[in-house]
């Protein structure tokens, strides 16, 4: 099985560029980079900040691209979405709560895709509703389980960025540890770095986004720092016993040079290299 994530593609229609870079533009040339490569996917994931103010033109363009694609897309919302208006645009993405939270069945496991917005914040939250309606399906569906949310439920050490995680991570996490064994992956995004370790014994993976990234910045203690790196999305590859996870840096436009398969005594001897 094999999936496709992008996140953080922060459309909007109130200016062409954000950090300089166009969001529109960058968002069809991360799916069109993603199908044409890897046309076998067998869906389309992304994780938040669909919309960079959450303004209904924003989810309009969105649906209406995603409807022509030959895969199914499946969204989560994060802290620059709106979900009211998130929901006037795709009204059948809601839970019995009203929250943007949804099970997919896939070929090998389940996937669930849950909603950390939080009002008026960049931080996230999973209020007791949301928590509700996890630990159900955690403990009703018999499959591998997938999990792909917005805001980061542990801790990067990026003392900015950590400011804006996921205010309830003890509690999901306490939630999550007695299913770790069912639990294949955690995929988010809200970040903009390349990102992976693991939570309560559960792997975990987040990409840069498809438009702007950040920085490491591990001594700047309150503001965020951006910086020039490319556009990523993610190949997610399941195997009965693996997973394996590609950032693919769709933004890069540099050579690629291919060497071919090479004999090693040519090698050893020095004949292959400039």
């Amino acid at each position: 099985m094999k999936l496709i994530q992008l996140t953080d593609i922060h459309l909007t229609s109130r200016t062409s560029t954000i950090c300089g870079r166009d969001p529109k533009k960058n968002f069809l040339k991360a799916i069109d980079h993603a199908l044409a490569n890897h046309p076998n996917a067998e869906a389309l994931f992304i994780t938040g900040d669909l919309s960079d103010y959450g303004d209904r033109e924003d989810y309009l363009f969105l649906r209406s691209h995603i409807e022509q694609l030959p895969i199914p897309v499946h969204l989560c919302i994060g802290n620059h979405d709106d979900r009211n208006t998130f929901k006037k645009v795709f009204p059948t993405l809601t839970d019995e709560k009203g929250f943007i939270q949804n099970v997919i069945e896939l070929s090998a496991a389940t996937a669930l895709t849950l909603d950390t917005l939080k009002e008026n914040s960049h931080a996230g939250e999973f209020c007791a509703q949301r928590m509700s309606w996890l630990k159900k399906q955690l403990s009703s569906i018999d499959k591998k389980l997938i999990i792909f949310l917005h805001h980061h439920p542990i801790k990067t050490g990026v003392p900015a960025t950590d400011n804006i995680m996921l205010e309830e991570a003890d509690s999901l996490l306490s939630a999550l540890q007695p299913y770790k064994e069912k639990i294949t992956f955690i995929f988010h995004g809200h970040c903009h770095m390349n990102l992976s370790g693991s939570i309560a014994g559960i792997p975990f993976f987040s990409p840069r986004g498809t438009n702007h990234a950040s920085w490491p910045n591990f001594l700047e203690p309150k503001f965020l720092s951006t910086s020039n790196l490319n556009e990523v999305y993610a190949i997610i590859e399941f195997e009965a016993d693996s997973v394996t996870v590609h950032p693919v840096e769709f933004g890069y436009s540099g050579p690629i040079k291919t060497d071919g398969i090479i004999d090693y005594q040519v090698f050893k001897d020095g004949k292959t290299r400039n």
